[in-house]
């Protein structure tokens, strides 16, 4: 009888902190600063939330004309508000891993970009970004 009692006190835990998690499935954008001062570029990222588990994908890097292919996400997490996602992406043989930080609240996304140094050197500063749902 306590293993019964223990195992639907167990279920409906995870089913109250699943409920509590943020809704974060849909299409997120945000402005981000165009390169060398350039105009600011507009990027949105894709996220579906099942459960606990989450999926999506953001838009890879391409060339001026050129039609990014999008870029699976990784390492996913929701905890309550707090969203996590890694982006792996491959350049000339070399692994790159972006990490994303990010808090929702209703149709916003404060989003902290932490990006990798390249050949070698110190990594840029976070980007701070706000991210909004598409309707």
């Amino acid at each position: 009888m306590k293993k019964k009692l223990l195992l639907v006190t167990a279920i409906l835990f995870a089913a109250a902190f699943s409920a509590f998690a943020a809704d974060v499935t849909g299409k997120w954008t945000y402005e981000q600063a165009g390169r060398g001062g350039g105009a600011p570029m507009s990027r949105t990222i894709t996220l579906k939330a099942d459960g606990g588990k989450l999926t999506g994908n953001v838009p890879g890097f391409a060339m001026p004309g050129e039609t990014a292919a999008p870029v699976e996400i990784s390492n996913a997490k929701i905890d309550g508000d707090k969203v996590t996602f890694d982006v792996k992406m491959d350049f000339g043989g070399n692994e790159f891993i972006t990490k994303y930080e990010g808090v929702v609240t209703g149709d916003q996304m404060k989003l902290k970009i932490i990006r990798p140094g390249f050949n070698g050197g110190d990594a840029p500063a976070p980007v701070e970004v706000t991210a909004k749902r598409e309707k």
